[in-house]
């Protein structure tokens, strides 16, 4: 195995540890007794893998460690890092918790994704799938939603009032809409791509 491979499995095994801590910290937040030194570790953790996958990259184009393991590794390294956050961070008992929209949007449009892919390569033998501006958006949006709630960044809180009922609005709720936004419109994207792969390979109805 490769310096590069080395260095994304360890990616791969700090997710469940940075969910653990995660964890511990929203529980210790729910208690009413936060421990910082799990919210610091928690953080720490997650730019450590974060930081991993531009250290990986490097590693590879430099000593030339490309692999067909790596290819496979790498992005489910980074799906996992990113997914993990956004469902922890929206039942972890943190301060600002992610809306239940947010993973739910997520996690619908990889799955529509990864379907839609299966589906293109039964029916016409080969996929097309050409990131998107607005597909690396998205992941960069969800990165700074992640970072964001993960420091806790919330400048400000307002109560609105909207048909007699109350809501807070957080400042956090910013680029969580706006990486929710792009994740949408990125979804519905790939969705046309893939239906004009269809009608390409002779599958219109």
């Amino acid at each position: 195995m490769t310096t590069a491979n080395k260095i994304t499995v360890t990616r791969i095994l700090l997710i469940p540890l940075f969910v653990m801590m995660a964890i511990y910290y929203g529980k210790s937040v729910e208690s009413k007794q936060p421990h910082a030194w799990q919210h610091i570790a928690a953080v720490a953790i997650f730019i450590l893998a974060a930081a991993s996958d531009g250290i990986d990259g490097y590693i590879a184009r430099r000593y030339n460690q490309r692999s067909a393991l790596g290819v496979v590794l790498d992005p489910i390294a980074d799906k996992g890092l990113l997914l993990a956050a956004i469902i922890t961070l929206s039942f972890s008992n943190w301060t600002y918790e992610f809306p239940l929209w947010f993973p739910v949007l997520v996690i619908t449009r990889d799955v529509v994704i990864l379907v839609g892919s299966a589906i293109l390569h039964y029916l016409i033998g080969n996929v097309h799938v050409q990131p998107s501006w607005m597909g690396k958006a998205a992941t960069a949006l969800q990165m700074l939603a992640i970072s964001f709630t993960l420091l806790q960044l919330d400048f400000f809180v307002k109560t609105v009032t909207f048909a007699n009922q109350s809501y807070e609005l957080h400042f956090l709720d910013i680029p969580v809409a706006l990486a929710g936004f792009f994740t949408l419109i990125s979804g519905i994207g790939y969705v046309m791509s893939g239906i004009r792969q269809l009608q390409a390979g002779g599958h219109a109805n």
